[in-house]
């Protein structure tokens, strides 16, 4: 079976990037956040997102947590790996990157810069065109607002009709359940992959709508895998009442913390030495701080215990 005819479904949480205490990269760190991330039981890794603060890193440090992060999963799980950039060129050259290293699938946001510097649709479309040339790889297209781009849905089915590749789609904006049934309800075979994103916060009523995968945080991926299993055999009852626990948790993190979240419950696990971010990016107050490592010991995950 070809990385082009698996179909991936599941909880594929997006990897943070550990940091010294300095600002450094801790490439020890990072191994040991992927092997806790195994440990939980994830159907798949996404590497250099925007929950991996890619915009804070040098093309030098991209290059270098590439091949660290896929020599180290081994094949282990498949590997995602986010190869967004405003410039064609450079996204193609860092799809060609990954796909040498082993990644599994690439995912994409639309080319945007700024506030107010964003592709056309016409634009859009070739951008991913020229991916799909230089990678066989699936692409997974990322629909957030942090790019300021809207993608229709009848922009999305054209982007999966006319680049077979294009077949896997992360919906992460208000009405994403609605988003993702009228997706799947247009597209048919042709929307390979309907995942959500934001934590999963919005994870029963996009499962629901008919998500086949979701991309979390690594805080609490074993829960989420419960309440996916549980919603695709038919038991939502069971899924309902797991998610309602994890809930509160997600909610802390997605609405107080952001990506600062998953490193200071790691770090509180042992499996990584800081939970420091780049600047502009601040540490969490201590009082936030605090109301999430409460809200994870009520849960007992596996990244509070992994490192001890």
């Amino acid at each position: 079976m070809t990385a082009s005819t698996i179909r991936y479904t599941g909880v594929f949480p997006v990897a943070p990037t550990p940091f010294t205490d300095s600002g450094d990269l801790d490439l020890d760190g990072q191994r040991r956040v992927l092997d806790c991330m195994i440990d939980q039981g994830v159907d798949g890794i996404c590497i250099l997102a925007n929950y991996s603060e890619q915009f804070l890193l040098t093309d030098d440090e991209r290059d270098t947590l590439v091949d660290t992060c896929l020599a180290h999963v081994a094949g282990r799980v498949p590997v995602i790996v986010t190869c967004s950039h405003f410039s064609t060129r450079i996204a193609m050259a860092r799809a060609r990157k990954a796909t040498e290293a082993g990644a599994a699938m690439l995912m994409l946001m639309p080319p945007y810069h700024g506030a107010t510097l964003r592709a056309d649709e016409s634009s859009v479309l070739a951008h991913f065109a020229y991916i799909a040339e230089v990678s066989d790889l699936p692409i997974m297209v990322q629909d957030a607002p942090l790019s300021g781009v809207a993608l229709s849905v009848p922009f999305l089915l054209r982007l999966a009709r006319e680049i077979p590749t294009a077949g896997y789609f992360k919906i992460e904006v208000p009405g994403t359940a609605a988003k993702l049934r009228a997706l799947i309800e247009a597209g048919g075979a042709a929307i390979e992959g309907p995942f959500d994103g934001e934590e999963a916060i919005t994870l029963m009523a996009d499962l629901d709508a008919g998500a086949t995968g979701t991309m979390s945080s690594a805080i609490v991926p074993e829960f989420l895998r419960q309440v996916v299993e549980h919603h695709r055999g038919g038991r939502r009852d069971q899924a309902a009442a797991i998610y309602a626990r994890i809930l509160p948790l997600i909610n802390y993190e997605n609405r107080q913390c952001g990506l600062r979240a998953a490193k200071t419950v790691l770090q509180e696990g042992g499996v990584i030495r800081s939970d420091a971010v780049r600047h502009p990016l601040e540490a969490l107050h201590p009082a936030t701080r605090a109301g999430l490592l409460e809200l994870a010991r009520a849960l007992d995950p596996i990244a509070l215990r992994w490192g001890h």
